[in-house]
């Protein structure tokens, strides 16, 4: 059942919260963090790759497109032709649903993901500028891709990840100390009230 106008608007209130809470988690690491942390303007490392968005990082990047269309309409145009652009070239191969932009669940879907567009920049990355176009409504990966992150690995253990061109020389101590919380738990409340399990990828987010 789709979302009532009201209970929509509840969810952007709260993901604006979820964005503010991460913002802020991300500004006190990369405090901590100093010159260790190379994150950059023009450094784009990160912004190639398909990667999967879950249902909310694909509305709120949808909501900042209709906020471009409005106050930067040329700044939008650009963006949707790239990501046009981006499904053109990698979308015969999207394993999942090119019609509604959702990724495939079963093992062989899974599994040609991984070889699925891994150099392929983001069509809201401006080639000229090295910027994003939709900074502001960037996916969750993308807001906490730098710092040390705690994730659980393919083998169920816990540790710390952080980008490869950060942190080079540090001490585990010195990456520990630096580590950036997420809120996980809000985001997974968020998807719930959504009621959608479906993921994509950027390129579909952004024409939607």
């Amino acid at each position: 059942m789709p979302l009532l106008a009201r209970d929509a608007r509840l969810v952007q209130i709260r993901d604006a919260q979820l964005v503010q809470s991460i913002d802020a988690s991300l500004a006190d690491a990369a405090r901590r963090a100093g010159d260790l942390l190379a994150c950059r303007i023009g450094c784009t490392q990160c912004c190639h790759g398909a990667f999967a968005i879950n249902a909310l990082d694909a509305a709120r990047l949808r909501e900042g497109m209709t906020a471009l269309r409005a106050t930067n309409p040329a700044l939008a145009v650009d963006i949707e032709l790239r990501a046009r652009a981006w499904l053109a070239e990698h979308g015969p191969n999207f394993p999942g649903d090119p019609e509604t932009g959702a990724l495939g669940t079963s093992a062989a879907d899974q599994a040609r993901f991984e070889d699925f567009a891994n150099e392929a920049a983001c069509p809201a990355l401006d080639p000229a500028t090295g910027r994003c176009g939709v900074y502001e409504w960037r996916p969750m990966t993308c807001r906490v891709f730098g710092p040390p992150v705690r994730a659980i690995g393919e083998n169920g253990a816990e540790g710390l990840g952080h980008c490869e061109l950060c942190f080079i020389g540090a001490s585990p101590e010195q990456v520990a100390a630096c580590e950036m919380p997420v809120p996980h738990a809000l985001e997974a409340e968020l998807l719930d009230e959504i009621g959608s399990k479906d993921e994509t990828v950027v390129a579909f987010a952004l024409i939607k």
